[in-house]
């Protein structure tokens, strides 16, 4: 590694890099997007490249290059082919790895676009892409060398128009969402702007986002949709949307997901964006979350919108799963022989090198009876990952279970989100 030197009354004195100096050393500041097709079946999966597309913002840390938080079922690393070293590392989930777990998986083989981002490199690198697989390892499974001077890099060009919603300082040094509209027709513009309002609202008004304000941006980018509403496959109604989001995705009613993830990418990239979130406009309860990947959910719901908001945040910032049991079309999602990754869950196969367990007052019994007179102690209750058997929680109900119970997060999921906050915001 190069060092800075500094001579103080004659000493010399060696400084490593710092993390924006590194920045500076390698990379742009602006965005290349690797478009690819994930395709497979249940036991199976390849990555086929796409197309490479400059985008003209950067809106990630300058500081927080390689994330080793060792979250995530994905994992990509970008390396300088001259000095061999890592340059950007980052984790994330898809909508593909989801479907691997259902009954169709079994069955047929499929293919989904899917998109990675980084800051665009100074000079040529390799990318490569890892799988966990079901033992908890990561595998290589893609690599692909970039040249990034090639002249078949198409170049994006922002067109639609965007406005700021919540705005505190240079992204760099702030997490940054981006709010995309999903069945907001061409006059509905205003109803658009007033969700994405009263989305900053009701998501600051949970902690521990509420003690992190500052450590937002959030701005929205106006794509109308050809008609108003949102597609419901499960009551034959369809609609030409911006998104082309759906209900009943793996044929779980209140599913509400997207498909064509190239498209999002295509949107979000009018402003500088960390993570995306959908806000679809309907009142019928529904969305999902996934990490590193986009959230949506429905913005017109009367009573639980910023419950919603929080819970699936929680799973796009970093990967927390859900702790309730049922309601999914998934099979063996947390092999009970396997620690699962998620801060908030376990399988107790190694129980003790996560932070929750450093968290449990003395005494603790592991697992935990779920009492009545225990629904704030910090535990270890069985329940947890769609499964009412062998995976465990931390709390009774957390706003990562039951968001008709509950107004909170437990305190391991706060300790999570508030550690991944501080890590992306250095």
């Amino acid at each position: 590694m190069k060092i800075k030197r500094l001579f103080i009354a004659g000493t010399l004195i060696a400084l490593p890099l710092t993390g924006f100096a590194q920045f500076e050393k390698y990379f742009h500041n602006k965005t290349l997007r690797y478009d690819f097709y994930h395709c497979g079946n249940s036991t199976n999966e390849t990555y086929y490249f796409d197309e490479l597309i400059e985008e003209p913002y950067w809106g990630g840390s300058k500081n927080s290059m390689i994330d080793d938080k060792g979250y995530g079922v994905q994992m990509f690393k970008i390396i300088d082919k001259k000095t061999k070293k890592v340059i950007y590392q980052r984790t994330y989930n898809t909508l593909f790895n989801e479907w691997q777990t259902t009954d169709e998986a079994q069955k047929v083989e499929k293919g989904m676009p899917e998109s990675i981002v980084f800051p665009y490199p100074k000079q040529d690198v390799t990318l490569e892409i890892y799988s966990r697989d079901k033992k908890g390892v990561f595998n290589k499974k893609h690599t692909q060398d970039i040249a990034v001077d090639s002249y078949f890099i198409r170049k994006s060009t922002p067109t639609l128009e965007s406005f700021e919603v919540h705005y505190t300082g240079n992204p760099d040094k702030r997490i940054d969402i981006v709010l995309i509209p999903e069945g907001y027709s061409e006059n509905e513009k205003e109803k658009f702007e007033a969700a994405a309002k009263a989305f900053a609202q009701e998501f600051f008004s949970f902690a521990p986002f509420s003690d992190f304000k500052e450590k937002f941006n959030i701005r929205a980018v106006w794509a109308p949709s050809q008609e108003s509403g949102v597609t419901i496959p499960g009551e034959n109604n369809w609609k030409n949307t911006a998104t082309k989001a759906q209900y009943y995705t793996f044929d779980s009613e209140r599913y509400q997901m997207i498909e064509d993830f190239q498209l999002l990418r295509d949107i979000a990239s009018n402003v500088p964006y960390d993570y995306m979130y959908v806000l679809s406009n309907t009142q019928k309860y529904g969305g999902g979350g996934i990490y590193n990947f986009y959230g949506i959910s429905a913005a017109n719901h009367p009573t639980r919108t910023g419950k919603i908001y929080v819970h699936e945040f929680g799973h796009v910032l970093l990967g927390l799963a859900d702790e309730y049991v049922g309601g999914v079309s998934y099979n063996e999602m947390y092999p009970t022989d396997v620690e699962p990754w998620e801060p908030n869950i376990t399988t107790l196969k190694d129980f003790d090198k996560k932070q929750w367990k450093k968290m449990l007052a003395k005494d603790t019994p592991v697992p935990t009876e779920a009492k009545t007179e225990n629904c704030e102690l910090l535990g270890v209750y069985e329940g947890g990952g769609y499964v009412d058997k062998g995976v465990y929680r931390p709390w009774v109900n957390c706003m990562m279970n039951n968001l008709h119970k509950t107004e909170t997060f437990c305190p391991v999921c706060t300790w999570a989100i508030s550690d991944y906050i501080e890590f992306l915001c250095k």
